[in-house]
């Protein structure tokens, strides 16, 4: 109810590092971990005299995301040095795009649940502004105990794209599906790996209030914020936070804040009321981007030399959004799940080696998967690829269960077991622990007889009760 009389209005900068061998200028490796100060070329410190050269890798990287999301790829694409010093930025500028990007205007849909309830899915769509291509800064590593901050370069220059939304989300709920659905995208591209534990993929949240029908509010710049869970709560936070401020009586400063997961709030990092003045120019040594078409391809040109947007979009795999609606015809399973299956990586090859290996429905696999094995799972913190129940494991436990040699509270005594992983297949603990289904008449009858003659003080009461 208090949040009736305001709109939140949520726009994201996310940084996603390209997967390249090596920088966007230089030959340097790129390698997560490395130590300190071991991948940094003679450019990436800034000496005099050297001289960029442009990664080609992460140039096709950048179009193959600019069409995955819809862009107008530019064939004309222009370089800029944006000015500030910070001690990991030797040369007291970043180069990027600033004026004219490779690629502007797309769109992203992405999918959430409406009132946590997985069975109703909305659709929604985030402009895109545009994509550019940018250097990374070196790190810096404050050490408190001595009072000095060392700077480590391995990290300078290493190439990303920087996709720019327009302000169409409103919550932290839609900024994390929005972020999420683009992590998919990039990683099966394979143009960025988008792991957010290795910095692969950081996203600045700009968020404001206002009232209905009046202009945006002053709006504040979360930096850096490196997890789905963490975007979440640091956008509903802020919109709360600004909410509460304007409605006590105060104002909203135009600055920039971090998240503190540790408090579950933002705190102020810097003012930004005096703007800073990047002095963007353009980049000297870098002549403007070219890439070309099947149409504007010279005749006599040499491929290896260019960029061919056509080529690239030929060879785009099936998307996120392409897979789960296959995911859906092929094997008759819900929507919904087509969404879990995709966002636990790894779970849709799992889920169609069980399919291929057992002669259960998959509308039934499904649920196994998704309830029983996600849960055990999810309680033990483990990815798909570290479960100790292989697909074929649990293939040969469905096989038991569609086959009547189990039941179903059987095979899940049997899961239990096989989560342990003794090593012993299905078939030797249902074996083990007399867990088969009982068909025999003669038997069953001799079981019942045993458990009342067991049992005469009981079976007399009821008689008499």
């Amino acid at each position: 109810s208090s949040l009736a009389p305001w709109v939140p209005v949520v726009g994201l900068e996310i940084h996603a590092q390209i997967n390249s061998n090596s920088k966007l200028f230089s030959a340097s490796q790129v390698q997560f971990a490395a130590p300190p100060n071991s991948l940094v070329s003679f450019f990436d410190a800034s000496l005099p005299g050297t001289l960029p050269v442009l990664n080609r890798r992460c140039v096709e990287a950048a179009v193959m995301t600019g069409l995955a999301l819809n862009c107008s790829i530019n064939k004309k694409s222009l370089f800029d040095r944006k000015h500030y010093f910070y001690a990991d930025l030797p040369a007291g500028y970043q180069i990027t795009q600033q004026r004219v990007p490779i690629a502007v205007n797309g769109s992203l849909s992405y999918s959430l649940c409406r009132d946590n309830k997985m069975s109703q899915m909305v659709t929604k769509t985030v402009r895109i502004k545009q994509i550019q291509l940018e250097q990374d800064s070196g790190k810096s590593l404050h050490d408190d105990t001595r009072s000095q901050t060392l700077v480590d370069l391995n990290r300078a220059g290493v190439g990303l794209m920087e996709v720019v939304m327009e302000p169409d989300l409103c919550c932290g709920e839609e900024a994390a599906a929005a972020v999420r659905e683009l992590q998919l995208i990039l990683q099966t591209l394979g143009s960025s790996q988008a792991v957010m534990a290795e910095g692969q993929l950081r996203v600045d949240a700009n968020v404001s209030v206002h009232h209905p029908g009046e202009a945006y509010g002053v709006r504040t710049e979360v930096k850096n914020i490196n997890s789905m869970r963490f975007l979440a709560r640091a956008v509903d936070y802020e919109i709360q936070r600004q909410i509460e401020e304007l409605e006590n009586g105060g104002t909203i400063l135009n600055e920039t804040r971090a998240f503190d997961s540790k408090l579950g709030c933002t705190v102020p990092m810097r003012d930004k009321e005096g703007k800073q003045d990047y002095r963007f120019m353009p980049e000297p040594n870098l002549p403007p981007l070219i890439l070309y078409d099947a149409k504007s391809l010279p005749a006599n040109m040499n491929h290896q030399q260019v960029v061919n947007i056509d080529w690239i979009r030929e060879r785009l795999p099936d998307l996120p959004s392409v897979k789960r609606a296959k995911l859906v015809e092929q094997y008759g399973i819900l929507p919904e799940h087509s969404f879990t299956l995709l966002n636990e990586d790894g779970l849709t090859d799992f889920f169609e080696k069980v399919v291929n290996q057992t002669q259960m429905k998959p509308k039934k696999v499904i649920g196994w998967i998704l309830k029983d094995l996600l849960s055990y799972l999810k309680q033990h913190s483990l990815t798909v690829q570290e479960s100790p129940i292989s697909s074929s494991l649990l293939a040969d436990l469905l096989n038991l269960l569609e086959t009547k040699v189990i039941s179903s509270t059987a095979a899940k005594q049997v899961l239990a077991e096989l989560w342990k992983g003794d090593g012993k297949s299905p078939l030797e603990i249902v074996k083990e622990k007399k867990l088969e289904l009982i068909e025999d008449q003669k038997e069953l009858e001799e079981i019942c007889q045993a458990v009342i003659d067991g049992q005469e003080n009981e079976v007399i009461m009821m008689v008499l009760g």
